[in-house]
């Protein structure tokens, strides 16, 4: 007999205290739906208006009813959203903006707060971020299934923490709230104009059911959503800008312009910009969505509601890509250059290093479920109270290629070559022309050589377990102007985690030794530029080069494994497939968030001088545990392959565990005051403190190394497990005019101080152990020699000219370093609480107005940000600034009449701050912003019967690209070009 012991879980052991009660926190839409269901127990006739209007006139009464500043998006009808992404329906709310991912709406900034800054709440539920991360990307979860979106602007006690910009709560069907038998079914074709290898046509199919039994007393609904689109994404990108590198001072005069003042002695005054490559590429991308969501609710008597709802979302997007570029060394490789007045780098002539084309590979798995048990128990005609507990993950894992189980790079190039241009003078797209030893500026294909390859497998998931208990006590028996009060208390466990294996630059590394003869000619298709960023200026047939190769991955796969094996390589040095190779690198490491909140909010209504006041008041009290634990290889020293490639070296073995604890607590009170200074007009002011912690990367208590420490590039972080969560402190003065229905005008004022701003604070160090050959005796006896002889000291110079002074390669082909060589400088970067208070403020305005009953109109919103957490682009010092603040603007034009119903929308976004620090970019922690952005959209429906419509949409309609820039507008960092997207489809019915 086994006898079996059961261990409660801290959750189980929550839950189980509080069966004795349950409560119910209620949602915009879940009050609506509410007064829904009683209507109908009582016989009252309901006349809903459906379509764009009857969505704003909804919206717009939402907005006018709620305390504090709250917007929201209404479903036009039963499976139809204003837009088929949730992040496009969110940017029309004044104040929201997005962020884009493979061209469509992905994440949202509010008020000029970015991604990381808002949360996601699903019916009330704080959800886990997209993968290894605080943010939930938005386009995973299908819209169809969603009846409502709401955005809480101002603190409120009742709302988990963590939206310091907003809250944003997605609210779902609820079956027993609209009795009766309904669905609804719909198909779509999709095309999309980029599409070169996949289909020109893909699907979209979506099904909604929802009934109720038993004399309504019990109800199911379901929703599932299946989307397919095949694209494809051209870009040009700069993986990062190098500050101050070393200029030759042996140039001649006519090889230089620099327009920077002098000093008295000559010098140029001012910092100086090079970028370290020069890369284009184009993916080919197929993706496939499935979204399901069913909830099933039994009031077995009138005062208890069951429910049961899950939520799945399962998304998969297959990556090929082929690529082309330049890596660049400088100092002696230097042969002439051009600055602008920033000092920033517009024309070079540089030597050494290599050209290369790669191809690559990957498919990308999400996974995301939500599993949520709530109990509603009216307990007496005053007091309600509800339990609710849930379940959520979110796993985003790399490796789906069932070949190759990673995300796969095969890089093949040459090092043959005479020097090699950067050229931005010209368009908005730079270019990069290499002159070979051949005598053109093209590669034959028989010169191209393996380079390296290198596989990378980064796993993520977060998960949230919950549960929370919420009440409201009415008051019926005191005379005072006391109308509800709301408490609860929640047990919220969130981790976060993921590994990363990464397999090292394997396979032949460097092109010495040489084997163009693995790769035949015809292995090689030649293709020219003309339809490459032929959207952008100075891209097409203007590029230089004006040619690319492209190969088959899987020959190249095969070719490797034949040739490049260990007996040929040495070493632990080998092809295969694989990113736990001998050569790579493994970590591991999680983030544990316990966190258990307190709650307490009232309501209350009052005159003054004749206008009628509501008064909210609340505070929320949290306190959070935070466990780091993190499995890492342990870095010993570097060597030197030759060129620009530098490895670490690693202990072997794999149980380096470091585990680092943490803990915060946070104090938030709010107070939200609605007065109504006439029966259209409403005057609010709010005040209250909102957080969001740390990013998870900040927290993970490891110090790491780069593993390929080039020079100029010897990077590492660590993490701090006591960081504090940003608090602001917020302001908002708004007033509201409703002069008609579905028509009003807004204007807002905004202000956040916000302190403990997390900022990278790098630290430049040593660390007993690493030795460097760069600078050391060997390096400055072998720059001496070559320059004696009258010849350029590249890195490939110095390389084999320590080898013929003396020094041999060890059984790898590397260099290593000696006990008498100076210490490696390396650049740590660490996070820290900046001890300065930053100020955000801004102005909010929306007009909407229908125009009586012709069936037309509009909506035009916009907002204006500023604030003291910008970055200071001519500084080189560490700073802290905000991700994500920009001016935004939105206009709604429609037309709704006589079955057929007409939308366009535009959406702008000004210049902002995308992050701090670029991949390759130097120690000053150079940003990266991206420039205005504005897309046109346009729906066009028409209703052939009360059952039966027909749709188009166009999206992306101007083909609007996507760029981004440096400390200046001349340090480009990339640009993205998708192409306009069509759907025709058709819309079936029944209520």
């Amino acid at each position: 007999m086994i006898n079996k012991q059961f261990n409660k879980t801290r959750i189980a052991s929550v839950i189980s205290a509080l069966l004795a009660v349950s409560t119910s926190q209620f949602t915009l839409a879940q009050e609506q739906e509410a007064l829904n269901e009683t209507a109908a127990q009582e016989d009252v006739e309901i006349i809903e208006i459906q379509g764009i209007r009857g969505s704003l006139i909804r919206s717009m009464n939402l907005k006018r009813d709620m305390s504090g500043v709250v917007d929201a998006i209404s479903a036009e009808e039963m499976g139809k959203f204003p837009d088929t992404n949730l992040a496009e329906s969110l940017q029309r709310i004044t104040g929201v903006s997005v962020s884009r991912s493979n061209g469509e709406g992905s994440q949202i900034t509010v008020r000029g707060f970015g991604p990381d800054f808002n949360l996601i709440t699903l019916n009330g539920r704080q959800m886990p971020g997209t993968g290894n991360t605080r943010s939930y990307s938005l386009e995973n979860l299908s819209s169809d299934g969603v009846s409502a979106l709401e955005v809480y602007k101002t603190a409120r006690a009742e709302n988990p923490s963590g939206g310091l910009g907003a809250t944003v709560n997605i609210v779902t069907r609820k079956p027993l709230a609209s009795p009766g038998e309904k669905y609804t079914f719909s198909a779509k074709a999709i095309h999309d104009t980029s599409n070169e290898l996949g289909d020109d046509v893909t699907p979209e199919f979506s099904a909604l059911y929802s009934n109720t039994f038993l004399d309504d007393s019990l109800g199911f609904a379901l929703s599932i959503t299946h989307h397919e689109r095949d694209f494809q994404k051209q870009q040009a990108n700069i993986q990062g800008w190098q500050a101050n590198v070393a200029l030759p001072t042996n140039l001649d005069a006519d090889s230089v312009i620099d327009p920077r003042p002098l000093d008295e002695e000559g010098n140029r005054v001012g910092n100086h910009f090079f970028p370290r490559d020069m890369n284009y590429g184009i993916e080919h991308l197929e993706r496939d969505r499935t979204n399901g969501h069913v909830v099933v609710q039994y009031t077995p008597s009138e005062d208890l509601i069951l429910s049961v709802d899950y939520t799945r979302t399962e998304a998969t997007t297959g990556m090929n890509s082929i690529g082309w570029g330049m890596w660049n060394d400088y100092g002696g490789n230097i042969n002439g250059y051009e600055l602008d007045e920033n000092g920033t780098v517009i024309f070079a002539d540089i030597s050494g290093n290599d050209g290369s084309y790669t191809a690559s590979r990957a498919t990308t798995e999400v996974e995301e479920e939500s599993l949520g048990i709530n109990i509603d128990w009216q307990v007496t005609d005053t007091l309600n109270l509800v339990l609710d507990y849930h379940d959520s993950s979110s796993e985003i894992d790399n490796g789906g290629d069932s070949g190759l189980g990673s995300h796969g790079s095969l890089v093949l190039g040459s090092d043959q070559l005479i020097t090699k241009t950067y050229d931005y003078r010209a368009g908005d797209v730079p270019h990069a022309q290499i002159y070979w030893n051949n005598g053109t500026t093209e590669l034959a294909p028989g010169e191209i050589d393996s380079h390296f390859s290198q596989f990378i497998h980064s796993p993520g998931k977060s998960e949230i377990e919950q549960v929370q208990l919420h009440g409201t006590w009415e008051n019926d028996g005191f005379d005072i102007p006391l109308i509800e009060v709301k408490f609860g208390a929640a047990y919220t466990d969130q981790v976060m985690g993921g590994s990363n294996a990464w397999s090292g630059l394997i396979g032949g590394f460097l092109f010495n030794p040489s084997w163009p003869e693995l790769f035949p000619d015809g292995m090689f298709v030649r293709n020219d530029t003309s339809d490459f960023l032929d959207g952008i200026s100075g891209g097409g047939s203007s590029l230089n080069p004006g040619y690319y190769y492209t190969f088959d991955f899987d020959e190249v796969v095969a070719r490797s494994e034949a040739f490049l094996t260990n007996e040929v390589l040495g070493g632990n040095d080998y092809f295969a497939t694989t990113a736990y190779h001998d050569m790579g690198t493994f970590a591991k490491g999680s983030v544990q968030e316990e966190t258990t909140s307190l709650y307490l909010q009232s309501q209350w209504e009052f005159d003054v001088l004749d206008f009628p006041v509501q008064l909210n008041i609340g505070v929320r009290y949290e306190e959070t545990d935070v466990t780091s634990n993190v499995k890492q290889s342990v870095p010993t020293s570097v060597w030197w392959k030759g060129g620009s490639e530098w490895h670490t070296q690693y202990l072997p073995g794999d149980d380096n565990y470091l585990k680092q604890t943490g803990s915060h607590d946070v104090f938030l009170p709010m107070v939200d005051l609605k007065v109504e200074i006439t029966d259209d007009i409403v005057g609010r002011v709010s005040w209250g403190k909102t957080i969001t912690r740390a990013p998870l990367g900040n927290l993970a208590g490891v110090r790491s190394l780069s593993g390929s420490p080039k020079i100029g590039s010897r990077n590492g972080g660590e993490g701090n497990t006591n960081l504090e969560p940003f608090e602001s402190t917020n302001f908002d003065l708004s007033i509201e005019y409703y002069y008609a229905e579905g028509s009003y005008a807004a204007a807002g004022y905004f202000r956040k101080d916000v302190e403990n701003f997390i900022g990278s604070q790098i630290t430049s160090t040593t660390i007993e152990g690493f030795e460097d050959i760069y600078l050391s005796p060997r390096w400055n006896q072998a720059v001496a020699d070559i320059e004696s002889r009258g010849e350029q000291a590249t890195n490939d110079a110095i390389f084999a000219q320590i080898q013929a002074n003396g020094s041999a390669l060890n059984d790898q082909g590397y260099l290593e370093p000696e006990s008498g060589d100076p210490l490696i400088v390396w650049d740590i970067s660490r996070p820290f609480n900046a001890p300065d208070t930053k100020t955000v403020d801004g102005v909010e305005l929306a007009v909407q107005h229908l125009f009586g009953e012709t069936g037309f109109g509009i909506g035009v919103n916009a907002t204006f940000v500023d604030g003291d957490v910008e970055f200071d682009v001519d500084s080189l010092d560490q700073q802290t600034p905000l991700t994500g603040l920009s001016d935004s603007a939105n206009l709604q034009l429609f037309y709704e009449k006589h079955g057929w119903s007409v939308k366009a929308t535009y959406a702008w976004r000004d210049e902002y701050l995308i992050g701090v620090g670029q991949s390759q970019g130097s120690s000053d922690n150079p940003p990266q912003f991206a420039k205005e952005y504005g897309q046109w959209d346009v729906s066009v429906n028409y209703e052939v019967d009360e059952h039966f419509t027909l749709f188009f949409e166009g999206i992306n309609l101007n083909d609007e690209t996507e760029e981004g820039f440096g400390r200046y507008q001349e340090q480009f960092l990339f640009a993205r070009q998708y192409g306009p997207r069509y759907i025709l489809g058709m819309r079936y019915s029944f209520k």
